[in-house]
């Protein structure tokens, strides 16, 4: 059985290394917006928050970060990164996690065939859909 923690920003450091190759993963097919240093610094700035999910003998096997977004009508975990995160399990505790941090919505930017994958194994469903033009 897997468990999910958030870090403290005052524990980035000393778990960065076990972090830093699923988050780089998961900002790999991004946007470029910012790299996973650039990220580490918002994780230590308070500006995003980690998520790590553990196995059973509280080993690292996974990991996401988190913006907030709030609104008048809602509070919105936004997921910036996440590498390693993908069973049932782990994707309930985080759920939980959401609603216990006063969240109503679980939201993230996806590739088509993400998004497919996120609908069936998750219940997500389309909610925006986000274009852009270089300037």
């Amino acid at each position: 059985m897997s468990t999910i923690q958030e870090i403290p920003v005052d524990h980035i450091q000393g778990v960065w290394d076990s972090v830093k190759g699923y988050l780089e993963k998961g900002l790999s097919h991004s946007g470029g917006e910012y790299t996973v240093d650039q990220l580490k610094v918002f994780l230590t700035q308070g500006q995003s928050t980690l998520i790590v999910i553990l196995d059973d003998s509280n080993k690292i096997k996974g990991a996401l970060t988190v913006e907030w977004n709030n609104y008048p009508n809602a509070r919105i975990a936004f997921m910036t990164a996440i590498g390693g995160a993908t069973c049932q399990e782990s994707f309930n505790m985080f759920c939980e996690w959401v609603k216990w941090r006063g969240g109503t919505a679980i939201r993230g930017a996806a590739f088509e065939s993400v998004a497919r994958l996120w609908k069936k194994k998750f219940g997500f469903e389309n909610r925006y859909i986000t274009v852009e033009k270089k300037l």
